[in-house]
């Protein structure tokens, strides 16, 4: 019968037969099998290994948690191989609530890396200490047991981050999650299309230099132990001003992937629930060059509040744990708000930047009026059906320029963006017709015509939500 395995795994097959052989019969004579050259190993998994320079025991281990994922039925095959349907309680292992084949726990890697040898099981022992590589980077953990129970028993957890990592070079994709309450973030504009102050552009710039140069400052000029980790950033300022915008373009640029973080998700009722999720999120994303982005931070990073009763003494303490893990992530962590002064005095000390994102003036909010337009686009004052009296309503001539006629309202980047989305729809609606379903005969043209009939309509709408005074 040919060999199904790549000969990482095949050694891990014959690994587990020779301690189950031995266990059988300690005299047996049969000598432990040889781990074959790294050249002969899966890429990917052999560049970790030796950039994180593993030792054997590590290596195993490392095999012993992607064995099920890699090839689900190796430790059935190898077990039955030499004992058929005999329960052998040595080597440990359970089932999931699915997946019906053999799962390792603590005691299978404690079983096959070290067999007998009680001073080889302390090793392993500490393999599955939280300061290992393994449960630092959050690689592969035991499986947490109910009170009383050994630990060793709990089920030897892969990251699936570092199983992709491993197989194919990249990490994985999170998906939306209740483990990973978070969006991925992205955009096809660009920088042409944010509309913000020149100082403004300047300090995001900063932000940029940091993602693309941080990581070789700390690698190749050795300043890890004297920077601190990751860089914290707030923008702030009123809704619809670019925060988000400037964020996904932000991850555009240097190649990073942004994920804006469902606080609805995070944060819990529950004492201690909150600070699970969050570290949950965090430990998913360390190590990844993830951008975090927190949206309407104030809900995670108020102030902390006198303490009054205990609520109040938890409510603190949760704040203080958000201060405390937010500076240990290695990464970028962007917190947006609309009131700066909502957020606790102790994270504004601890920013390494702060961001003002300001409500566009006059000459900012035409030429996002103009950006925001689709590029064949006309202005009309009156539309194709002669609304009679729209000269008497808005006192206009038949020629309009209508970004320079409509900057005058006070409105945020997202209020304009609300606006030629609503003109833009009725714009569609003239050009085929208010039926339809009756829409064949129509030519399409070339240019999209937009009407300051439609766009006025849109600003009243906005002005209103907003509850700002509009006139024409």
């Amino acid at each position: 019968m040919p060999n199904p395995y790549s000969p990482e795994f095949k050694y891990l097959f014959d690994l587990i037969q020779y301690r189950v052989n031995k266990s059988l019969d300690a005299s047996t004579k049969v000598e432990e099998p040889a781990k074959p050259a790294y050249k002969k190993w899966g890429a990917y998994l052999a560049s970790f290994i030796k950039e994180n320079d593993l030792d054997k025991n590590d290596e195993i281990l490392l095999l012993i948690a992607m064995a099920p994922h890699v090839y689900p039925h190796l430790f059935d095959e190898a077990i039955g191989e030499k004992l058929g349907n005999q329960n052998f309680p040595k080597i440990g292992g359970t089932h999931g609530k699915n997946f019906r084949g053999f799962l390792p726990t603590g005691e299978t890697a404690f079983f096959i890396i070290a067999g007998e040898d009680q001073q080889k099981r302390t090793e392993v022992q500490m393999l599955f200490r939280a300061d290992h590589l393994f449960a630092d980077k959050k690689v592969l953990w035991l499986e947490t047991m109910p009170e009383g129970e050994p630990a060793i028993h709990g089920r030897i957890i892969m990251s699936q981050d570092y199983l992709e990592l491993l197989e194919s070079g990249k990490h994985a994709t999170p998906h939306f999650s209740m483990s990973f309450p978070a969006k991925r973030i992205s955009t096809n504009l660009t920088w042409d299309d944010l509309v913000i102050s020149n100082e403004l552009r300047q300090q995001i710039a900063e932000l940029e230099s940091w993602l693309l140069y941080n990581q070789k400052l700390v690698d190749h000029w050795e300043m890890g132990d004297r920077l601190k980790k990751g860089y914290r950033t707030l923008f702030y300022g009123p809704t619809g001003t670019g925060k988000t915008f400037t964020a996904g373009l932000l991850g555009k640029q240097v190649k990073k992937d942004v994920y804006k973080i469902d606080l609805s998700m995070v944060v819990s009722k529950y004492i201690g629930e909150t600070e699970k999720n969050l570290e949950l999120l965090f430990a998913r994303a360390e190590d990844k060059g993830w951008i975090l982005f927190f949206d309407e931070a104030d809900a995670l990073f108020g102030k902390r509040t006198s303490v009054k009763d205990a609520h109040d003494k938890y409510a603190n303490q949760e704040v203080s744990y958000l201060l405390q893990r937010i500076e240990d992530y290695n990464g970028m962590v962007i917190l947006a708000t609309n009131m700066k002064n909502n957020i606790d005095d102790a994270f504004l000390r601890r920013f390494n930047s702060i961001l003002k994102f300001s409500f566009p003036d006059a000459n900012q909010r035409s030429l996002i009026w103009k950006k925001s337009f689709p590029q064949n686009s006309i202005f009309l004052d009156k539309p194709d059906n002669n609304i009679e009296d729209v000269d008497d309503i808005y006192g206009m001539d038949n020629s309009t320029n209508i970004p320079d006629i409509v900057k005058k309202y006070e409105l945020s980047g997202g209020n304009i963006i609300n606006i030629i989305h609503y003109a833009c729809i009725k714009a569609v609606q003239r050009t085929t017709g208010e039926n339809h379903t009756d829409v064949s005969h129509k030519k399409e043209s070339s240019k999209l015509k937009i009407y300051l009939v439609d766009v006025l309509d849109g600003v009243k709408k906005e002005m209103i939500k907003e509850a700002k005074p509009f006139t024409v």
